[in-house]
């Protein structure tokens, strides 16, 4: 048994790279790809179809029955619009030691990897399965994983370990805080502003809202759950955008606040949001807010005393367990029962930012680390 080529890797990178699969367009392309690829090594790959036009996921495994490890990863990137690129973002380019490409770190090194790994098995038949699961639309609030999960056991079986592998530099990630997002619509009544007081100024409800989250953060920091495995050790809530009004001489009949709650694996975004709602002023439209999710992903806490965690870590440079202070799709593949962590090449400083980039090295240990998992 050997490891994948780092030349074949860095091939497999420049293909994905290449591939413009920002969130807003289409992945298919890439998926269509990556299946022949892996049936072309020999995996069963089962095709999942979006709920929306232009995009898809797969799910592949080879061998039969349970056990074994499921990689998991994303297909899209974050957009390149509005950021200083020195050279086009989708042409993977050397740089040194580094590889500069959009997605080289977030993640189409760890995907790269884990295609090379699946060519070498022909050769090297892995005692347990190998299953694989490459999703869509993670950047935007993971869309794609809530419509492939209730399909992964039924078709890969039950894996011993899920890895999802985002960018932690191959450090053991067992934890990051779960994430709900929300948009509140404020409702006034609209009118001149020489008469302001006879309206309902539908900013002023907005207003209202931002100084209930400001006192429910204070409270969440002065007597909610702690986790000093996090900066800040306790769940946020945070305000991003409120918008409303066309023009200074009317009453804004309309307002709109869009908030997040970032919450540990021991408090809940619906009680957390209970307790905004209850501290709201009451009264009917005009006055009125509402407030609607528009997304949420399940928070990450694996127990690291579990057998298939510790053979992990004993794989590891460094075992120790982190936690990372974004979000990822593992607390999906967590809340269906399966034993997951996440661990990847590159580290998420590079992600998201113009001339993202990898160091060739850790596409070299990926690929290490995978093939003694999947032969251990």
């Amino acid at each position: 048994m050997s490891a994948a080529p780092t030349g074949r890797i860095v091939e497999l990178l420049r293909e994905l790279v290449a591939f413009p699969s920002v969130s807003s367009e289409t992945n298919l392309p890439l998926i269509d790809r990556a299946a022949g690829i892996l049936e072309a090594a020999g995996f069963t790959v089962t095709r999942i179809a979006a709920s929306v036009p232009g995009k898809g996921g797969l799910l592949a495994k080879l061998g039969a029955g349970d056990g074994g490890v499921l990689f998991s990863a994303h297909t899209d990137v974050v957009p390149v619009a509005g950021q200083s690129w020195s050279a086009d973002p989708f042409t993977l380019r050397p740089d040194g030691t580094r590889l500069v490409g959009r997605g080289a770190t977030d993640m189409k090194g760890f995907v790269a990897c884990v295609l090379a790994m699946a060519e070498t098995l022909a050769d090297a038949p892995p005692a347990k399965p190998v299953s694989i699961a490459l999703s869509w639309d993670e950047e935007v609030g993971c869309r794609g994983i809530p419509e492939m999960i209730d399909r992964v056991i039924p078709t890969l079986g039950r894996p011993d370990l899920c890895v999802v592998g985002e960018p932690t530099s191959l450090r053991l990630c067992l934890g990051h805080k779960g994430k709900a997002s929300y948009r509140a619509i404020c409702h006034g009544s609209a009118g001149h502003s020489a008469m302001a007081p006879h309206f309902v100024n539908a900013l002023h409800g907005a207003a209202d809202l931002i100084t209930v989250l400001r006192a429910e953060q204070d409270r969440l920091m002065r007597e909610g759950a702690r986790d000093a495995a996090y900066d800040p050790p306790c769940s946020t809530v945070h305000a991003g955008v409120m918008r409303g009004g066309v023009a200074l001489n009317i009453v804004p009949d309309t307002a709109e606040v869009l908030f997040e709650i970032r919450h540990l694996a021991a408090e809940t975004p619906e009680a957390i949001v209970s307790r905004i709602r209850a501290a709201l002023p009451e009264g009917d439209a005009p006055g009125e807010i509402r407030i609607a999710e528009t997304g949420s992903y399940p928070g990450l806490a694996t127990d690291p005393s579990l057998p298939a965690v510790q053979a992990l870590a004993a794989l590891l440079d460094d075992p120790a367990p982190i936690t990372v202070a974004y979000g990822t799709e593992a607390g999906f593949f967590a809340r269906a029962g399966l034993t997951t962590v996440v661990c990847g090449p590159g580290t998420m400083k590079d992600g998201h930012q113009p001339d993202e980039s990898i160091e060739v090295s850790e596409l070299t240990a990926c690929a290490a680390l995978l093939d003694r998992l999947v032969h251990g």
